[in-house]
């Protein structure tokens, strides 16, 4: 049996980034963020609310509770308004797919490392078991 280094490990970690940097999923990230970055109302809307953000800070701060519920209110009416248009919508999206495929790989790793634990001490991968009848998992739930 082979033994890594957490070096040897770090750079084929680094490789298997570079592989998902390189798919579908993440190059359509790329070109719909591109868009919103292009997009003039977004950026707009997107500025307004840091300056609204920062002007909440201050009533905060000087507990002015009227002018800070009603910077509040007016920064979630411009972030529904970024949120309706559909450059945004498809951009969100984007996300939960790119994340989806981040989980999914994260899984499959913690799943694939639990059962070479369980095979290697003499378990049965079916039932999560070590040889010793212990529960194993290392670092995840499946």
């Amino acid at each position: 049996m082979a033994e890594y280094t957490r070096t040897q490990i770090l750079e084929e970690a680094k490789k298997l980034a570079d592989m998902l940097a390189n798919t579908e999923e993440i190059d359509r990230f790329k070109q719909v963020e591109a868009k919103i970055n292009e997009n003039k109302k977004v950026q707009k809307l997107i500025q307004k609310i840091k300056t609204l953000q920062k002007q909440a800070v201050n009533f905060q701060a000087y507990e002015k509770r009227e002018a800070l519920k009603r910077i509040e209110g007016e920064i979630d009416r411009l972030q529904a308004e970024i949120d309706e248009i559909p450059i945004v919508q498809e951009f969100k999206e984007t996300q939960i797919v790119v994340n989806d495929v981040l989980q999914l790989v994260s899984k499959t790793i913690a799943r694939e490392v639990t059962n070479k634990v369980i095979e290697s001490t003499g378990g049965d991968p079916l039932s999560g078991k070590t040889a010793t009848g212990e529960k194993n998992s290392v670092g995840c739930d499946h």
